[in-house]
């Protein structure tokens, strides 16, 4: 729906509201006319039902309001004397449309200082579920969303099994698009397995203003482009349309910014002709191939001694062995290995073509190792249209600056000529900025290499923290990850654990409560 679609909605149920409650207004002391304006009505409805007048805000943020609607709903009737169990049901499942009972079929008196405590232990408990499931669902989709690292991709900067806050306003919280969804899930309602949203309605594409922008290097969090994960949610192997904000989480470095020139040599990424710099926290890690001196490695041995994670294999017909994942810090050690005749990283050397990467054309002979230059296109810029260049551009043109802008495009060539719409193009000026997104697990990482662009429309947030780390390849309580629980994701040097800062602080609170509470009662 477009932001017209979604006022004339909004018009259609202030009159469905007017016509099903004007005369409770008038029975609770206001005028019938108090209950047709907009937003007003419903700060008058928060008197009458003597709830307080930010409940107003609850009933326009998404997702919430999913909750707070039935509620008001069941405050209504309630304020008119219609207590009982079998009436609360029927204004939910008629979705409030029990109140046209109310308004037109019956006499209730409004009760004025109607008492608000629910009668019962359950109805307590139902209450304060309620507003903790709102509370919650305010900072998971606009605040901070807890996030866990599901593949090697980032590896050794973030490890699988760390727990994240990723937070939504450094970037600038997105409204959902989907306007009815199950509260702070993503795309499936956990232990049912079932889809957790509906497709239809969806809101028009809005982010509130970030305090930052996204800087090269960034880890961002961001909904995959392309569409569903399938080894993470779709096992029955059935294809799914999703809106953006259920596409599967990614986590990626940002190696490149809207209008950033991007190539990679040799396996390193170059941007406007210069090697990008890493910061001191980045882990980059890459293959490597060699030989021993007679005799295979223990992998657990290799992964105690020298973090090596991924892929290691041997072939014992000429001694070669192959390591999927190592960083440098890992191959200086590993190197001087009494056992290790020769070693050398692996890379794809120019001019191999590996035809399932970016842009998909099979025109070009770039692979993971030596790829580009490629321009990112940034919000405002013009960029030359023809054939040759038209793989680049255009599913960003068709999807994401069409139909997820709320418009359709459809890009084509007649010839020598690229049409838009059916009308001659010669360029394109981008309607948003999109970004660069590789994994330091470079040999090892599905990234824009393999599906390109990331629109900005699909950034979800940045991890800040890392509040546990879970080691499933280690036993009892070396599972845990101690040195990483309660580390900043950014910054200079080593993480810090502030864990033990944290426990001392809780100490200190619990005893103070604990010592007051004995003073209290002595």
């Amino acid at each position: 729906m477009t932001f017209t679609e979604w006022f004339i909605f909004f018009l259609l149920i202030q009159v469905v509201h007017f016509l099903g409650t004007w005369k409770l207004y008038q029975r609770a002391g206001r005028k019938a006319w108090e209950a047709a304006i907009p937003v007003y009505n419903a700060v008058v409805l928060m008197k009458i039902i003597n709830r307080p007048w930010w409940w107003v805000v609850l009933m326009f943020i998404p997702i919430v309001n999913l909750i707070i609607i039935p509620v008001i709903w069941v405050e209504t009737i309630r304020s008119f004397g219609r207590n009982s169990t079998a009436e609360t049901f029927a204004v939910i499942l008629t979705l409030g449309f029990y109140i046209y009972y109310v308004n037109y079929a019956t006499s209730d008196a409004y009760i004025v200082d109607r008492d608000l405590k629910p009668r019962t232990e359950a109805g307590e408990w139902i209450s304060s579920i309620l507003f903790a499931v709102i509370a919650a669902t305010i900072v998971h989709t606009y605040f901070m969303q807890p996030f866990t690292i599901p593949t090697s991709s980032l590896e050794k900067t973030l490890l699988v099994g760390d727990f994240l806050f990723v937070s939504k306003f450094h970037y600038g919280a997105r409204i959902p698009k989907t306007a009815v969804a199950f509260p702070m899930v993503h795309d499936t309602i956990p232990v049912l397995g079932v889809k957790s949203y509906l497709n239809n309605p969806q809101i028009p594409y809005l982010r509130f203003p970030g305090f930052e922008n996204i800087e090269r290097n960034d880890i961002v969090v961001f909904n995959w482009p392309v569409d569903t994960v399938r080894q993470f949610f779709d096992r029955s192997g059935k294809h799914y349309d999703k809106p953006v904000d259920k596409k599967s989480n990614y986590v990626k470095r940002a190696v490149g910014v809207p209008g950033d020139s991007l190539s990679v040599v040799n396996g390193y990424v170059h941007i406007n002709g210069e090697q990008l710099e890493l910061p001191d926290r980045a882990k980059p890690q890459f293959s490597y191939v060699g030989q021993t001196k007679g005799q295979p490695f223990n992998p657990q041995s290799l992964y105690k001694l020298y973090d090596i994670t991924d892929g290691y294999s041997y072939n014992p017909n000429n001694n070669a062995f192959f390591i999927q994942s190592l960083s440098d810090e890992g191959f200086e050690r590993f190197r001087n290995h009494p056992n290790v005749a020769n070693i050398r990283r692996y890379v794809d050397s120019a001019g191999v073509k590996n035809p399932s990467l970016f842009p998909n054309d099979r025109k070009r002979n770039w692979n993971n190792d030596n790829f580009g230059p490629i321009y990112i296109p940034e919000v405002g810029k013009t960029v030359e249209i023809t054939p040759e260049s038209m793989a680049f551009y255009k599913e960003i043109i068709e999807t994401y600056e069409g139909y997820e802008m709320g418009f359709d495009n459809e890009l084509s060539v007649n010839g020598t000529q690229v049409l838009l719409n059916g009308q001659p193009i010669n360029n394109y000026t981008f309607k948003q900025n999109y970004y660069w997104m590789m994994g330091d697990n470079r040999n090892n990482s599905e990234d824009s290499r393999t599906w390109g662009f990331v629109p900005e429309n699909h950034v979800v947030g940045k991890p800040v923290f890392v509040w546990m780390s879970w080691d499933s390849n280690a036993s009892g309580f070396d599972k845990i990850r101690w040195e990483r629980v309660f580390t900043t994701v950014k910054g200079d040097g080593e993480p810090t654990s502030f864990l033990p800062y944290f426990l001392i602080v809780m100490v200190i609170f619990f005893g103070w409560r604990y010592f007051k509470k004995r003073r209290e009662e002595g």
